[in-house]
């Protein structure tokens, strides 16, 4: 039985903090993105590197970061992350050309693939009694889910009335302050170690597998999904993971026990979790393009647009998830939590032109936050779910690592649906227009079919997700207290009686 750390709930403030760090990195770069591309001569081709060079480097390191803190330990893993984020942000806000700005977000990936899983398993360790666990997954979920929005207003805010350049800078007190309060308050159980060797084929073959993936679906959206350097990113992916799996099932020490994905309850959160998150993104990108294109609101005004989802994601993860956990298996949280998300979702079908904001985005966003924070919140506690406290840090990896993925498909996946479709509705309906207003409004319309178009995508991958959750998580209600031990069967005793996260694009 472990000794419950007194100061576990300062920690959480820190623990926190650094979440809504790299969670607000997410959104707030793409703000940035067109008057930092200006102000470094950033050609049109090479712009998407700014979101892709983050994107590779955290999504293909996710795995060993996981493990890192495993192994090293989870604070040392968290305190180091957060310093090395800072020194990141703080090269990219200082960047005087190209070469030096991808850099920084390429270290800023690094880093955020060891703070991430660093974070989310120190949770795991710290809270083992059943709704206290509840109540810390709670907060940590709204903010993993409502932070890409927040992110939209300060980064609006700090484009319009400062500078892109602040877009970096401000991580940089958010890292200080995580950091130095992670370094006097966190007290990591022990014994929750995993000191055995590294596995270093595990390492290169799932990272190089990861970098292929993440980057065949991003390259997908730019160059089309016939071009043979994108089937050559996916072909090699899947060799390279195969050849993983098969390494890690005969190596002594693996960097992913086998037994983490295998557990069915994991896997389906894993899985639907993965699913929700590619109907997360499509929803930010098309409802971002129209506010801002097809109603002309400017960046701030897009960004506190986004605010009754905020206010849905927090409601739902701290007030529904948090207080039922205790009391309704996890399937029927995430299950219907998904469906309200789903329905929330099929209203922004409605889009048009004229389309009234109060009327039809406001509550379409409401439901959209209430179904997705009732879900997450269930789903980041079971992440950890049957895993013994010396793999929390790889388990925990393999949430953000299936948001990673999920995030890079639902972009390059929606993306090239909405494409399809507009130039489809622009073909079919240009002949028609004979003079410039006529055009523009064939093109707006055009736009909003697209968005359309995909957002039905996105209400059909919600209801798949709703279905995993049903049928694959079948653990009961989380009751009582317990403490992490150190062998499967008290970790197991944990997440019975009971993760999104980074979204990082």
């Amino acid at each position: 039985m472990s000794e419950t750390d007194p100061r576990r709930w300062k920690a959480l403030i820190f623990i926190a903090l650094a979440q809504l760090m790299v969670v607000l990195d997410a959104t707030i770069v793409n703000i940035a993105l067109p008057s930092a591309q200006q102000d470094l001569g950033i050609s049109d081709g090479n712009r998407q590197w700014v979101i892709t060079a983050y994107a590779l480097a955290f999504g293909g390191l996710l795995l060993f970061g996981g493990r890192i803190a495993d192994l090293w330990g989870r604070k040392r893993t968290f305190v180091t992350g957060l310093i090395g984020f800072a020194a990141a942000s703080a090269l990219g806000g200082a960047a005087t050309g190209e070469a030096m700005m991808l850099g920084a977000r390429a270290l800023q990936g690094v880093f955020g693939a060891l703070l991430a899983p660093a974070a989310l398993s120190l949770l795991a360790v710290m809270f083992t009694d059943a709704k206290e666990r509840a109540k810390a997954f709670g907060i940590y979920g709204a903010i993993a889910g409502g932070g890409g929005a927040v992110g939209l207003i300060l980064g609006g805010f700090l484009t319009e009335y400062l500078n892109w350049r602040w877009t970096f800078f401000v991580n940089i007190p958010f890292a200080i302050i995580a950091a130095l309060g992670a370094y006097f308050v966190i007290r990591e159980p022990a014994g929750a170690r995993n000191r055995s060797p590294l596995d270093i084929p595990g390492v290169i073959l799932s990272t190089l597998g990861l970098v292929a993936l993440v980057y065949g679906f991003t390259r997908a959206e730019s160059a089309g999904w016939s071009d043979s350097l994108t089937i050559g990113m996916f072909v090699g992916s899947a060799v390279l993971l195969a050849a993983f799996v098969f390494t890690e099932a005969r190596v002594k020490s693996p960097l992913l026990p086998l037994r983490v994905l295998t557990e069915r309850n994991r896997g389906g959160v894993y899985l639907s979790l993965g699913l929700a998150i590619i109907a997360m993104f499509g929803l930010f990108l098309f409802l971002t393009y129209y506010l801002q294109i097809v109603k002309g609101f400017s960046p701030v005004k897009t960004g506190f647009a986004f605010l009754p989802m905020i206010v849905g994601m927090i409601t739902g993860s701290t007030q529904i998830g948090a207080r039922l956990m205790t009391r309704v298996p996890p399937r029927l949280l995430m299950g219907p939590g998904f469906v309200v998300a789903a329905v929330g979702m099929l209203l922004l079908t409605q889009l048009e032109i004229g389309t009234s904001y109060a009327g039809l985005i406001l509550p379409a966003q409401l439901l959209l936050g209430l179904g997705m924070g009732t879900a997450f919140m269930p789903a980041m506690s079971l992440a950890t779910h049957g895993v013994e406290p010396r793999d929390s840090g790889v388990a925990s990896a393999m949430v953000n690592t299936s948001q990673q993925v999920g995030g890079a498909i639902g972009t390059a996946l929606l993306n090239t649906i909405a494409a399809s479709a507009t130039t489809a509705y622009i073909a079919d309906h240009a002949a028609g227009a004979t003079n410039p207003a006529a055009q523009k409004l064939v093109q707006a319309q055009a736009m909003v079919e697209g968005y359309t178009s995909a957002i039905w995508w996105a209400v059909g991958i919600l209801a798949a997700a709703a279905a995993i959750a049903f049928t694959l998580i079948t653990t009961g209600a989380q009751s009582g207290s317990s403490a992490a031990s150190g062998d499967s069967e008290g970790a197991e005793g944990v997440a019975d009686e009971v993760r999104i996260p980074v979204v990082a694009h």
